[in-house]
């Protein structure tokens, strides 16, 4: 059975198709057609006089289409290419077989279909092989349907599932295979559907390392093919198959990323959580006024062993702060500023969710504990069961006070009370309240020379390195001589695999290189710690960690995966795979975005008339341009070469502040 990072993904969200390099889809494990959490496909067999072809290569030319090339016969005259396409409304295949001999040949062609239309929930959770597959139903026009629960999927083959060509030298014989599919309505009032319009980026690199090129121009392709829609509201599905959906801290942090080459992407997250922000208390599904969402589904997702989430759910600790900076990100890039005011109810609802509710106990700190009783018992980004523990490797008790939480919260006090001050109201009260939190860190966090990675739920400062003081970067909550002993730390070899951010320090007893927290690296997580350092000027250790995702992006076909292993450069030539990683994913994908425009230092002020560009001093490149980049609705390129940067094409009404 094949790991989830082994198969094959194409994708055009909410459709994507998950395969061994083959091309076919046996059943096993998580393979298959998916589409709005549902397995539609769970068998597709193509065999060639009873005999499946032996592949030979995948070529991926896009996100969402896909050839396997398989040889038929032993002489390797006869071929079969399979060419995939995955639209936003289902999946069209081509089989194509090609008589490359001299003689005239017969071939028996045959597809064999099948489903389990299992949740993805069942399909992770699955010890078996294989599930159950359902009985299909033939239709007029060689067309096969199954239902079940309000689902019906149809797949048209045309001529029909078994066809017998006779082939002259030279000549080919297609089948072509459509499959279609219809859902229920959400039980929620949340559905996932795909955006309206096909998004075409005019962002490109030019860089004297090509396969920086290479690394951006993959993942905005893989941007484009995880685009979901509310209405007209685009967001990034967070990464198949199991988080193809609306989540608030992946989807916030994606878009924030994504700002200089796709702005109205932010500005449809924003609205599309907006519109599910929190209203009353829910201990059931962790709802709070103000709260901005977790996840959405149109369905509960139950996952065994009591982990059951209602299909809107609230248990995050930093989605709210995250929608607060993403606003003032796309504000300052230049988003009008009709949309800024009509969501400033928003804003003011969410930073009372920081004073009001964060901070249960009372201490001045935002701290989370899971009420219900089957939700996530880690609501920080590092969600998992083990990701708070102590170095000796226990694992802390809640209620958690991550220390990113309280960075979020501090930038979110201070860039909301400056909105609110541009749109003529007080922000005294956040920003009292951004310095009051500021010297309670001080106080209780810094243990050993850096910040703790929590407060556990008596108050104990949770000690041990790992990459969540990166995160505290760039957000004002740290003075001068702080941000240099964290970035003193991150330069560091027990964090610095040269791949990439460890999760967790080596020096940790349960340092695991494949942990899904505890040593692993995650490019999202690499990238939001190099856009701090670059921030705060400390180049060289930014710089470093630019390398090795570079290192990585090329290890993985320039398709970032979700996370990869932390053994690191000097244990190996190429990151370990995670086996249950998911590739694509979107804050993996945004992260090329992300510390390209860190690097050069881009810092545009479109309400104040400023644009900034500040290139790190030490960058691991000779030469880089970002061409077409969107600041308040017009290009913008920067270009830096030999150790100089100019702006090459930015709007006329900003001042150019170029360092």
């Amino acid at each position: 059975m094949s790991q989830l990072h082994d198969l094959v993904t194409a994708l055009a969200a909410p459709w994507v198709v998950l395969s061994p390099r083959s091309g076919q889809l046996t059943g096993s494990g998580a393979e298959g057609v998916y589409a709005r959490d549902r397995r539609l496909l769970s068998r597709f067999v193509v065999t060639v006089d009873g005999v499946e072809p032996i592949p030979l290569q995948v070529d991926e030319p896009s996100a969402s289409t896909h050839v396997y090339v398989a040889k038929v016969d032993r002489e390797e005259t006869v071929l079969l290419y399979r060419r995939r396409v995955v639209s936003r409304d289902g999946m069209t295949e081509h089989l194509t077989l090609v008589n490359n001999s001299r003689e005239t040949v017969t071939c028996q062609l045959e597809v064999a279909l099948g489903t389990d239309l299992a949740s993805i929930v069942q399909v992770r959770n699955s010890s078996a092989a294989t599930l159950p597959t359902l009985e299909a139903r033939s239709g007029d026009s060689g067309r096969l349907y199954w239902e079940n629960e309000g689902t019906r999927v149809t797949a048209e083959l045309d001529p029909g599932p078994t066809a017998t060509p006779q082939l002259a030298p030279g000549e080919e014989f297609t089948m072509i295979i459509t499959v279609i599919a219809s859902g229920p309505r959400s039980v929620s009032g949340f559905d996932i559907d795909p955006p309206v319009n096909t998004i075409l980026y005019t962002a490109s690199v030019h860089c004297s390392d090509h396969r920086v090129e290479r690394w951006f121009d993959r993942s905005l392709d893989d941007v484009r093919a995880l685009q979901l829609a509310i209405g007209d509201d685009r967001y990034l599905g967070a990464g198949p198959p199991w988080y193809l959906t609306l989540f608030g801290r992946d989807s916030l942090i994606s878009a924030g990323m994504l700002i200089p080459v796709d702005p109205e992407l932010a500005a449809g997250t924003l609205r599309a959580l907006a519109n599910w922000q929190g209203t009353k208390v829910d201990v059931e599904t962790a709802e709070q006024p103000g709260k901005i969402p977790h996840e959405l589904r149109a369905e509960t997702a139950e996952h065994g062993t009591g982990f059951v989430l209602p299909p809107v759910y609230y248990g995050t600790h930093d989605a709210t702060q995250l929608w607060i900076t993403t606003l003032h990100k796309a504000w300052r890039w230049g988003m009008p500023s009709d949309q800024v005011s009509a969501l400033l109810p928003n804003l003011r609802r969410a930073l009372e969710w920081m004073r009001d509710y964060a901070d249960p106990d009372g201490d001045g700190f935002l701290e989370y504990v899971d009420e219900s009783g089957h939700g996530l018992a880690n609501q920080g980004w590092k969600d998992s069961d083990d990701s708070v523990q102590w170095p000796n490797g226990e694992i802390a008790t809640a209620p958690i006070a991550l220390c990113e939480v309280q960075g979020y919260a501090y930038a979110a006090a201070i860039r909301g009370a400056e909105i609110l001050e541009a749109f003529g109201e007080s922000g005294d009260e956040w920003r009292a309240w951004a310095a009051a939190l500021q010297e309670r860190f001080r106080s209780a966090f810094w243990v050993d020379g850096y910040p703790a990675i929590a407060l556990d739920g008596a108050k104990n400062a949770v000690i041990g390195r790992a990459s969540n003081m990166g995160h505290l970067l760039g957000t004002g909550l740290l003075d001068a001589d702080e941000e240099q002993r964290v970035a003193d730390l991150l330069g560091d070899d027990d964090l610095d695999s040269g791949f990439g951010l460890r999760t967790l320090s080596t020096a940790m007893s349960r340092f695991n290189p494949i942990g899904y927290h505890t040593g692993s690296v995650w490019p999202h997580d690499t990238a939001m710690t190099v856009q701090g350092l670059y921030a705060t000027g400390y180049d060289e250790v930014a710089s470093s960690y630019v390398a090795g995702l570079v290192r990585a992006a090329e290890s993985f076909g320039y398709r970032l995966p979700e996370l990869y292993g932390g053994r690191g450069l000097t244990a190996e030539t190429r990151p370990t795979p995670y086996p249950g990683s998911c590739r694509p994913q979107a804050w993996a994908a945004a992260s090329a975005v992300a510390v390209l425009v860190a690097a050069l230092g881009i810092e545009p002020d479109v309400p104040g008339g400023a644009l900034t560009v500040n290139p790190a001093s030490s960058l691991p490149w000779s030469e880089l341009r970002l061409s077409g980049l969107r600041v308040a609705g017009a290009p913008l390129t920067v270009e830096w070469r030999a150790g100089k940067a100019a702006v090459l094409g930015a709007p006329k009404d900003l001042q150019h502040l170029v360092s």
